[in-house]
């Protein structure tokens, strides 16, 4: 009998030596780390730290075909609606970088004198259920993890590899700009 909880008493140890050390690992992205991987780091969560960004703003659509990506033909088919119905009722252009794509409308409030606020709720976030597009969310969505000590390093990473274009001299040029006015980026992404 002692020998058994000896034993069991090892192995709990070791586990949770394990699950300290796991969980004491410091993550390090870097710009060329895969997206296969990214993803893994960034399992569905929805907890109020990850959904809190949803109150404030949405996520940025990916459409890459070297990658196999298309958010906005996911979305449309899974809201059962036409890419071109998406885009209108649905989505909003946005440039960052030089850099053009889509991102869920956002549902902005108005200050008292009438001005539109530059942040406001996702359209497809509900405070009840969440997420109202939870199994096909953009990417950007997927991997925005404000409950992780590296939250901020998986921003920076789809920032640097769907927004910095480094064939376009303007992309170049914005992306030296934010870096020279305080932003942030990755350990390499300089």
């Amino acid at each position: 009998m002692k020998n058994t909880a000896v034993k069991n008493n090892l192995t709990e140890n070791k586990e949770n030596s394990q699950t300290k050390n796991h969980i004491n690992k410091k993550v390090e992205i870097k710009t060329s780390t895969p997206l296969k991987e990214i993803l893994k780091l960034a399992p569905a969560c929805m907890c109020e730290a990850c959904n809190n960004g949803c109150k404030f703003g949405s996520g940025s659509l990916v459409v890459n075909e070297q990658l196999k990506l298309d958010d906005v033909k996911n979305i449309a088919k899974h809201l059962n609606i036409t890419e071109e119905e998406l885009k209108k009722t649905y989505l909003e252009p946005i440039e960052r970088f030089n850099t053009k794509t889509f991102r869920p409308k956002l549902l902005r409030k108005k200050t008292p004198d009438g001005k539109e606020l530059p942040f406001g709720r996702c359209i497809f976030y509900d405070d009840k259920i969440g997420c109202k597009i939870h199994e096909v969310k953009p990417v950007e969505c997927k991997i925005s993890m404000g409950c992780k000590d590296y939250s901020e390093q998986l921003s920076q990473w789809f920032m640097l590899n769907f927004f910095v274009n480094k064939k376009d001299p303007e992309s170049l040029r914005q992306y030296n700009a934010y870096l020279k006015s305080g932003g942030k980026t990755l350990i390499d992404g300089k």
